[in-house]
């Protein structure tokens, strides 16, 4: 950057040559200012142009030549372009003592300004650079679902604050270390300012460091309706593609202020857990008499469970000496029970369910809407579309099953079940003669 003023050139020729045509000296000055500054300014889009075809066709044929994509993304991100802006500027600085020679009040000023442009350019490449170098690590796989976009944020943050007081200390005329001082004294309106960024900057740490989310990841936060896979974490924000297609954006310091579930563990293992109840209708359930687990020994899944089960309960009231003619004394076989050994049969040998988790077929306490049933495993397919048509194939199976064991699946009283009964009260009320009629 420019601290004095370039010394001046004669120009007083093109000035003697305008006078010479009939021109006022006055507006010879000015014209030969014009005609140099129209000259400056095509001299500068030319070199600009030469020097942007040159720099990006060389580019262009050395990435057709490499491996990497380091290049490719170098063009991308216009950081040749960039570059190029150099000669002009160039051109420009060496140019202005020379246009404003009869005009020496507007070099310094005109200068200074160009030393802005300096910075500000500097601030393009940088940042340039940036975008291109976390475009280059998203492509490794091990840096993929990393928030690298945060770290690349910070960075250019601090690259324009940087700038920023370099702009003010050209502007002013006073020492960088000026504003630095000034801004030590400020920190605490700072802190305010950049409260959010500051936060989202150490929660993007934290985040990374403790491994708590990546890219890619399902994760679900109710309090801010999140359900769906993290597409992007920068700096200030998590952004969230629902499964909907929607985007939940949410503030990178939540994160580690709030609860959320990660759905990487069950994506990892490979299972994704089915919980879900059958309510049987308590007036259903009965002991199993001697005809029923003959009927029931017919199903393919049962026939070794009944006979082994069978045999011990025999065994055990035989050496009690329980009285059967009751079939309420001793141990006995029910309905309910041997449908949950069933329904764990079943499951256990489901080509969909995951055999190395947690399978269990289990009787939950009685509510008003029956007895649940409540069956606990894991499909062996995470896909969404997949894992919901396992669910239903499972439930849709042990529904249908569930008359075979002379059980009935409990249910709120529908519209038509009112209708009715209200019909069958008034073919009664019919049938019957009025108390009047009786006495007569």
């Amino acid at each position: 950057m420019n601290s004095t003023p370039l010394p001046t050139l004669d120009t007083s020729w093109l000035t003697d040559q305008l006078v010479q045509l009939g021109l006022h000296a006055v507006a010879a000055v000015y014209l030969n200012m014009l005609l140099l500054l129209l000259a400056t300014v095509l001299l500068s889009l030319l070199s600009g142009f030469i020097a942007r075809k040159i720099m990006v066709g060389m580019l262009q044929k050395f990435a057709s030549r490499t491996t990497t994509s380091f290049d490719d993304y170098l063009l991308q991100n216009k950081v040749v372009l960039h570059l190029s802006r150099i000669f002009p500027l160039t051109i420009v600085v060496l140019a202005i003592p020379v246009i404003f020679a009869d005009f020496s009040g507007w070099i310094a000023p005109l200068l200074k300004l160009t030393d802005v442009y300096v910075v500000l350019l500097g601030i393009w490449i940088i940042r340039s650079v940036l975008r291109t170098s976390r475009d280059y690590l998203k492509t490794f796989d091990s840096l993929k679902d990393k928030p690298i976009d945060s770290f690349t944020q910070v960075l250019t943050i601090f690259t324009f604050f940087i700038g920023g007081l370099m702009i003010f200390s050209l502007l002013t005329g006073k020492p960088l270390w000026t504003f630095i001082t000034a801004m030590g004294a400020a920190s605490a309106i700072l802190l305010l300012v950049f409260k959010d960024t500051i936060l989202g900057f150490v929660a993007s740490i934290q985040v990374s460091t403790n491994d708590m989310v990546r890219i890619g990841d399902w994760i679900t936060m109710e309090k801010y309706g999140a359900d769906g896979d993290v597409v992007e974490i920068n700096l200030t924000t998590v952004k969230v593609q629902n499964w909907d297609k929607t985007i939940t954006t949410i503030p990178t310091y939540y994160l580690i202020s709030d609860s959320f579930k990660n759905w990487r563990g069950m994506q990892r293992t490979g299972g994704r857990r089915i919980k879900r109840s059958i309510h049987l209708k308590i007036s259903s359930i009965k002991y199993l008499s001697p005809e029923d687990v003959a009927r029931l020994s017919k199903i393919h899944l049962l026939k070794d469970y009944l006979q082994e089960r069978q045999q011990q309960i025999d065994r055990h009231n035989k050496e009690k000496g329980i009285d059967k003619t009751l079939l309420i004394n001793g141990r006995n076989l029910t309905n309910a029970g041997v449908f949950r050994a069933y329904a764990s049969a079943y499951i256990a040998q489901n080509e969909n369910v995951h055999k190395e988790l947690t399978m269990m077929v289990r009787q939950l306490e009685p509510t008003t809407t029956g007895m649940p049933i409540e069956l606990y495993l894991f499909s062996n397919d995470v896909r969404w579309v997949y894992y919901e048509n396992i669910m239903a194939d499972i439930f849709d199976h042990l529904l249908a099953a569930v008359r075979y064991f002379d059980l009935e699946v409990f249910e709120m009283p529908a519209s038509d079940d009112m209708r009715r009964l209200s019909e069958a009260q008034n073919l009664v009320t019919r049938a019957i003669p009025p108390l009047e009629t009786l006495q007569n």
